[in-house]
Formats: C-alpha cells, sequence, structure tokens
C-alpha cells in the first residue's frame, strides 16, 4: 500500500532535547543515588535514540534492557490492543527500574507495560518518557518524569517513527500530509 506523501516541521530541536535531558538526568540521578544497580528499561523501538543519551547522563551503575511492546504496528492511529513483541532478558524482582518510553499517547502501552512489570515485585519502578500528549490519554496512567508535553501530533524523528521511516532525524518534528 502506498504512502501517503507528507512533510516534516519541526518542533522540538535537537539542541531542545539535549538540554532537557540533562536537567531530566539530574533528577533521576537524584531520584536513584542510593541504588546499587538501575535497571533501565527502553520501550523498543521508539525510546532507542531517548535511552541511548539519556543512559550516557546518568553517572549511575545502569544495567540495559529492552522490551517491546506494540498498539500502532504501520498506523498513526493506536489499536488500543498491546502486544509484548520482546521481553526483558533479565529479572527485576527488588530492583530498582526505570523505563523509558518515547511517546505518551492513548496510554494503553504504558499502562499495559507498567502492570506487566509491576507484577514481578521490583523494589522502585519509574517511567520517563520523552514525550507525553495528554490530549489524547484514554486511560490513567502518568509518567514520573516528562520531556515534553505536546498537543495532539503525529510526530517523528528522535527514534519515532512513521511506517519504519524518520527515527534518524535528531529532532522531533510534526508531520504534515500534502494531499
Amino acid at each position: 500500500m502506498p504512502q501517503r506523501p507528507y512533510v516534516i516541521d519541526e518542533m522540538i530541536s535537537a539542541k531542545q532535547i539535549a538540554a532537557r535531558i540533562e536537567e531530566l538526568a539530574s533528577e533521576i540521578r537524584a531520584e536513584y543515588s542510593d541504588t546499587d544497580k538501575l535497571v533501565v528499561v527502553g520501550l523498543l523501538r521508539g525510546s532507542f535514540v531517548f535511552i541511548a543519551d539519556l543512559v550516557r547522563e546518568l553517572d549511575l551503575p545502569v544495567e540495559v534492557d529492552f522490551l517491546e511492546a506494540s498498539s500502532y504496528g504501520n498506523a498513526t492511529e493506536s489499536s488500543r490492543e498491546v502486544r509484548i513483541l520482546k521481553d526483558l532478558r533479565g529479572e527485576i524482582e527488588g530492583r530498582d527500574v526505570l523505563v523509558v518510553e518515547d511517546i505518551v499517547d492513548t496510554g494503553y502501552t504504558l499502562k499495559h507495560v507498567r502492570h506487566l512489570l509491576s507484577g514481578r515485585a521490583p523494589r522502585k519502578l519509574k517511567i520517563i518518557a520523552l514525550l507525553d500528549k495528554p490530549a489524547r490519554r484514554e486511560v490513567d496512567i502518568k509518567a514520573d518524569w516528562i520531556g515534553f508535553s505536546i498537543p495532539d501530533e503525529f510526530v517523528v524523528g528522535y527514534g519515532i517513527d512513521f511506517a519504519q521511516r524518520n527515527r534518524n532525524l535528531p529532532y522531533i518534528g510534526k508531520v504534515r500530509f500534502t494531499e
């Protein structure tokens, strides 16, 4: 199926993202200052750029693991059915865990992941999201840290894709369909 033509308008610059990550990392370091090792769980695939930049700023003992959950496929709207495509490799029972999400939209994926991981009895479970779209929320879930709150726009870049494209943009851009 051919894709509709679109352009991307920059919404949040690479410089703004880097500055915000430094601020967030400082708050996270304070929250987890007593940890012997922080398990940073990236939600694939959209968080991979964010998690890489974030862990480099943490200056804490970290272990990185990944979980892949999907409710989008190649669509621009959530299906609201969350599927776990890849589970964690390691155990998190009794451990400090930070879940790293690219964007909180309807909230279904993050609520499902929080419930799943909470059931594994971590010592502490917190969530950070680069982007938050509160206008789209359909379930009661909030991240502990938010990089940027954005309006109800379809965005790409900095790891976030549209049909597996545009992840490599160094900024967050708004998708504008041209027809």
